[in-house]
C-alpha cells in the first residue's frame, strides 16, 4: 500500500512539472488550477508522509512485538532444551556415578579381601618363621624337601632312608643313593650319602646386615656363615663317608636357593670344602640336575648289564628258529605228499566218472540200434 501511494505521488509531481514547463512556454495560460493542484498534491504528500510515519510506527511496533514474542518463544524453547539437557545430564551423571560407586565398592571389597589374605599370609609366614626357629623342626623340613626331590626323580629301589654307612651302631645318614658297583665286602652296590643342612641363623644375620648396609656386621656374619658351613661339611664327612661301603665323597644339601647362592658366592668356600673335606655343596636345582644325571647313568648301566642276557636270548631264539625251520620243512613235505595224494585221487575220480557215464549211456545206445532200419549199401 505504501509503495502504491509513493508511486502515485511521484506521478502527480511529474505531471505538475510537465504542466509548469508547458505553462512557462505559454505565459497567457491561467496558473490558478495549477496552484490548486499543487496545494492538493502537497496535502496528499502530507497525508502520505503521515501515513508513512504511521505505517513505519506500526511496523516498528509490530516488529518490536514480534521480536519480543520471538524472544519469549526462544526463551521458552531454550528453557525446554535446558530442562531436557539437564534431565539427560542428571540421568547420565547418576548412572555414571552409580557405576563408579559400584566399581569402587567392588575394588574396595577386593582390596579388603586381599588385605585379609595378606594378613593370613603374614600369619602363615610368622608361623613358618616360628617353625624354622626350632633347629630340630628346621632340620626335619630340609629332610622332607630332600626326600621329595629323591622321590620325584629316582625309583624307590635306587635310594634308601636312614642308612648306616659305617656298620651297625654308627651314625645314620638321612638319605643315600644306591650306586651300582661291588665293594670289598661283596655288596653289589655303593652308597652315596646325602645330608640336609640349614644354618638359617647365620644366613639371616648376613641378610639383615646387607639390608642395613652395615659393612662390619656383614663381614662378621659372613665369617660366621662360612665357619658354620665348614662345620656342617666336616660333620657329614666324619659321620657318613666310609669307603668302600660308600663313595669317597658325600653331598651336603642346602634347602633354599638363597642360602646355596650365598655359599657359592663366598670365594673358594665350596671348592675348599670339596677338596679338603670331600663334601659337595648342592641346592635344590643343583641336586635335581645331579639326580637326573644319576638316573641316566642307572639306565645306561642297566642296559649294559642286560646286554649279555639279550645276546643269550638272541642265541636261544636263533636255535629255536632253526628248529622251527626244520619243522616247517617237514610240514612242507607232508603237505606236498598230501597234495600228490589228492591229485592221484582226483585222477581216479575222473576215471570212475567216465566209467559211470559209459554205464549210463550203454542201454540207450543198444535200444537205438534195435529200432533203426537196416542199411543197404555203403554207408
Amino acid at each position: 500500500m505504501v509503495g502504491f501511494l509513493i508511486a502515485f505521488a511521484v506521478l502527480q509531481v511529474a505531471s505538475l512539472v510537465v504542466f509548469i514547463f508547458f505553462a512557462r512556454r505559454r505565459p497567457q495560460l491561467d496558473l490558478g488550477p495549477v496552484i490548486a493542484r499543487l496545494e492538493a498534491t502537497e496535502r496528499l504528500h502530507e497525508r502520505l508522509e503521515r501515513g508513512l510515519r504511521d505505517d513505519f510506527g506500526r511496523q516498528r511496533t509490530e516488529a518490536a512485538l514480534a521480536s519480543q514474542q520471538a524472544r519469549l518463544e526462544m526463551r521458552d524453547q531454550l528453557a525446554a532444551i535446558r530442562s531436557t539437557v539437564d534431565e539427560q545430564l542428571q540421568g547420565t551423571l547418576e548412572r555414571r556415578l552409580g557405576e563408579s560407586f559400584s566399581l569402587v565398592s567392588e575394588r574396595l571389597e577386593q582390596v579388603h579381601k586381599g588385605l585379609g589374605e595378606m594378613r593370613t599370609l603374614a600369619a602363615g609366614v610368622g608361623d613358618l618363621k616360628k617353625v624354622l626357629t626350632n633347629v630340630k623342626i628346621r632340620g626335619t623340613w630340609g629332610e622332607v624337601q630332600l626326600g621329595n626331590l629323591l622321590e620325584q626323580i629316582l625309583t624307590p629301589a635306587q635310594y634308601a632312608q636312614n642308612v648306616c654307612t659305617k656298620g651297625e651302631g654308627g651314625e645314620r645318614v638321612e638319605y643315600a643313593v644306591k650306586l651300582p658297583g661291588r665293594d670289598a665286602l661283596g655288596s653289589d652296590h655303593v652308597w652315596l650319602p646325602i645330608d640336609a643342612k640349614f644354618p638359617q641363623e647365620d644366613y639371616l644375620r648376613l641378610v639383615e646386615a646387607t639390608d642395613q648396609g652395615d659393612v662390619a656386621a656383614m663381614d662378621l656374619a659372613s665369617k660366621h656363615l662360612e665357619a658354620r658351613v665348614r662345620q656342617c661339611a666336616r660333620d657329614i664327612a666324619d659321620k657318613y663317608v666310609a669307603p668302600p661301603a660308600t663313595t669317597d665323597f658325600a653331598i651336603m644339601f642346602l634347602p633354599t636357593e638363597g642360602l646355596y647362592a650365598e655359599v657359592i658366592r663366598r670365594p673358594g668356600l665350596a671348592e675348599s670344602i670339596q677338596r679338603d673335606l670331600r663334601v659337595a655343596v648342592a641346592g635344590p636345582t643343583t641336586l635335581a640336575a645331579l639326580l637326573n644325571s644319576l638316573q641316566m647313568g642307572f639306565r645306561t648301566f642297566a642296559i649294559q648289564k642286560r646286554s649279555s642276557e639279550v645276546w643269550a636270548v638272541l642265541g636261544e631264539a636263533k636255535t629255536e628258529f632253526r628248529r622251527y625251520a626244520d619243522v616247517l620243512d617237514r610240514i612242507k613235505n607232508k603237505l606236498q605228499d598230501a597234495t600228490n595224494a589228492v591229485d592221484r585221487a582226483s585222477v581216479r575220480t575222473r576215471a570212475i566218472e567216465r566209467k559211470l557215464r559209459d554205464v549210463e549211456d550203454g542201454p540207450a545206445e543198444v535200444a537205438g540200434e534195435a529200432e533203426a532200419p537196416p542199411v543197404y549199401g555203403p554207408a
